[in-house]
């Protein structure tokens, strides 16, 4: 009979391992996917300043626009310091996803004044850095599906029984989306047309 029990706990203590490893593998596979987003955001935000200082030349009497994207840079930067310091915090995502929206407003807006100055659209460098930036966006949105794809997969590790017992009672807490924003402006991609 106290074999019995014995061989009980022992079961017991092996799945409760093994459901714990799971939770963490679960959990840094989501916070790896949300790195991998970090570096195409940065490439982005290194790419920002030099689109605009080629821009400079040809639009010297619309600097309040290229103000207003280095302003939104810098805010999607320090979201993204943020959300890089804690991957999957509600508060941090949404902030994120606000300044990211902005960002994507700002270089809207800028495009689109470009399209008014045909030696800005025909600059080789223009073209080259719109072409980065465009491909960027595509690893960008790919990155995050990936990212969306992992919190999904642990968050539901975390919520189904009996793992959610374990991950109660070890902290692990359910990560957040990172979704697009609410506004339809901001939902449309950059377009970049030269």
């Amino acid at each position: 009979m106290s074999w019995v029990i014995l061989a009980v706990l022992a079961a017991i203590v092996f799945w409760a391992i093994s459901a714990y490893n799971q939770l963490v593998a679960l959990r840094n596979r989501f916070r790896n996917a949300y790195a991998q987003i970090d570096v195409q955001l940065k490439r982005r935000y290194d790419l920002i300043p030099n689109l605009v200082d080629v821009a400079k030349a040809y639009l010297k009497h619309e600097r309040e626009t290229l103000e207003a994207v280095i302003a939104a840079r810098n805010s999607a930067l320090g979201a993204s310091r943020a959300v890089a310091a804690k991957p999957g915090d509600a508060a941090a995502m949404q902030g994120l996803a606000t300044a990211e929206g902005a960002l994507q407003g700002a270089l809207g807006r800028l495009f689109a004044l470009a399209e008014a100055y045909p030696d800005l659209q025909s600059n080789q460098n223009m073209m080259q850095l719109s072409e980065e930036l465009t491909s960027t966006e595509n690893k960008v949105a790919f990155a995050r599906q990936a990212f969306n794809d992992a919190v999904m997969e642990y968050n539901t590790g975390t919520e189904q029984f009996p793992a959610s017992v374990l991950a109660g009672l070890f902290r692990f807490e359910a990560a957040q989306l990172l979704q697009a924003t609410e506004s339809a402006e901001e939902r449309k991609a950059i377009r970049v047309q030269f």
